[in-house]
């Protein structure tokens, strides 16, 4: 075994100060109340699977309020971190819940409200961090995904460090979870592709890897492994490289993952790789993108309920991640700051996929069609506001078929 990166580790934290922070507990505490107000409209048709629920529309407002201490003076610093949630309705019923952003009760009716406060203990020395009680990992194997009303939350340990000059290291233990629209926390579940994986609970999700940036930081490598417990393990490899040309910026994103099951395989054998390329050219406002995402063996592509991933043609409606799934992403997006309009930016992309192994004697085939438009309020008594539409159409022939339309504004007051 090579142990040449544990020793340069220790030698670098042996020959430093290790002196926490500047600063101190109340000093470079900070703290931020976030305002989101969501709208989300989801309609059906072409229904496949169980559920014949038609349409999903709901709108509710958030409040996000994230406080960060700063850290005691000495050789180990110590500090707290908390973060508050509280969701409310504004608009709902029985026949079109189900969107994510709010729970729903046994008789189908969505919570007036739901909230949650919980605390996040850390220690420091040097640049190595531990913290323990809630949590946001955002890893390549355990992707943070904020995308509906309220953020989820993880709850367990982890540990980052920082020691030598462009390498992060992570690794972590998470217990259980808090997902998106509920107030409380309980067990994990796996999704294959984009079906949810109900009938196997996990106790544990565990992680450990890196990333390390040279090149002058025009490139980085990733090596990540992470485990959901009697379910699946997945290992992942990346690459990232920019560079300018000219006037352009030329820029690639490349990944693999490996899965397999794990433990007791309650949810039975599973064989996924998956590969995805996402090329970019940027030249003043203008942003090109193509990409490619290949599903390979007997499996979808798994991943923890219900989060996003880094797949390059994942995006929030379809994720081209099914049985030996093949899907080509074109994409342009523009900001508006290189016509003289700041804080404007636009999107459009097509994303098509084939080759499904649906299991039921065809192939599989899918399509998708996105539009985002954004603005930032600049100047004035609603500086900072965001606002964000977002227009998709998706189509399938072995799933349902869903026209969706967001609306969200965001606005963010520090506090301290």
């Amino acid at each position: 075994m090579n142990h040449t990166p544990c020793v340069a580790l220790g030698l670098t934290l042996l020959s430093q100060p290790l002196l926490a922070a500047e600063g101190g507990f109340f000093e470079d505490s900070k703290a931020t109340l976030s305002a989101r107000n969501y709208y989300f409209s989801r309609d059906f048709s072409d229904i496949v699977g169980a559920n014949k629920q038609s349409k999903a529309e709901e709108w509710a407002q958030g409040f996000i309020l994230d406080f960060k201490s700063g850290y005691t003076p000495g050789p180990v610093g110590f500090g707290v971190d908390a973060l508050g949630l509280l969701g409310i309705k504004l608009d709902s019923s029985p026949d079109r819940t189900n969107t994510g952003l709010l729970p729903a009760h046994g008789d189908g009716r969505a919570a007036d409200e739901y909230s949650r406060l919980a605390p996040t203990f850390k220690a420091r020395i040097s640049k190595t961090e531990l913290r323990a009680g809630e949590l946001q990992p955002n890893l390549p194997v355990l992707t943070f995904s904020d995308i509906r009303l309220l953020p989820p939350t993880y709850q367990g340990l982890s540990l980052s460090s920082s020691e030598i000059d462009g390498l992060t290291m992570q690794a972590g233990h998470l217990k259980s979870t808090h997902l998106r629209n509920e107030g409380g926390d309980g067990k994990m579940n796996a999704m294959l592709g984009h079906v949810p994986m109900r009938q196997a609970e996990s106790d544990a999700f565990n992680y450990v890897g890196g990333d390390y940036a040279f090149n002058a930081n025009q490139s980085s490598v990733s090596l990540w492994y992470g485990q959901l417990e009697d379910i699946y393990q997945q290992g992942f490899v990346g690459l990232k490289h920019s560079k300018p040309v000219g006037d352009w910026v030329l820029s690639a994103n490349l990944g693999y993952f490996t899965a397999r099951e794990q433990g007791d395989a309650l949810l039975g054998n599973i064989d996924n790789q998956a590969f995805f390329s996402l090329f970019t050219a940027r030249h003043g406002g203008h942003s090109f993108h193509a990409g490619y995402q290949g599903i390979y063996g007997d499996s979808p592509f798994p991943r923890v309920f219900a989060n996003i991933s880094p797949l390059g043609n994942e995006v929030p409606t379809y994720e081209f991640a099914y049985t030996d799934e093949r899907s080509y992403q074109v994409r342009y997006d523009y900001n508006f700051a290189a016509m003289g309009v700041p804080g404007l930016t636009a999107t459009v992309r097509y994303i098509t996929g084939n080759n499904v192994d649906t299991g039921l004697g065809y192939e599989g085939r899918d399509r998708e069609r996105d539009l985002d438009i954004g603005y930032a309020v600049q100047s004035g008594a609603l500086k900072g506001l965001g606002i964000r539409v977002r227009n998709a159409m998706a189509r399938s022939n072995y799933r349902s078929d869903i026209d969706e339309n967001r609306l969200t504004l965001v606005y963010t007051w520090q506090l301290f």
